[in-house]
């Protein structure tokens, strides 16, 4: 194999794992507030807007509180990232 052909194959390979480590990385606003959301979903959030509980419902939710939501640092670092986008971008709050 050539040498200009390992740092490609291995760029590959790494790029779709670097895409999903920053997830807020040139995101239209719906698809970050979409994304930041669904963690919250995952781990067991009761939305109140209209909006949050038409993209993803409350049935199963457990936590009234955003604050009470148990995230792992991995899920707060990218719900971290993704609202640090979120500002950069504009988008409603």
């Amino acid at each position: 194999m050539s040498k200009l052909l390992l740092p490609t194959l291995a760029f590959g390979i790494a790029l779709p794992l670097f895409a999903t480590a920053t997830p807020a990385a040139a995101q239209s606003c719906e698809d970050l507030w979409y994304q930041r959301n669904e963690i919250y979903k995952a781990q067991g959030y009761c939305f109140r807007t209209q909006r949050g509980i038409s993209a993803f419902g409350n049935a199963g939710c457990q936590y009234d509180n955003v604050e009470d939501v148990p995230l792992s640092a991995t899920q707060r670092r990218v719900i971290a990232d993704i609202q640090r986008a979120e500002r950069t971008h504009g988008c409603p709050r």
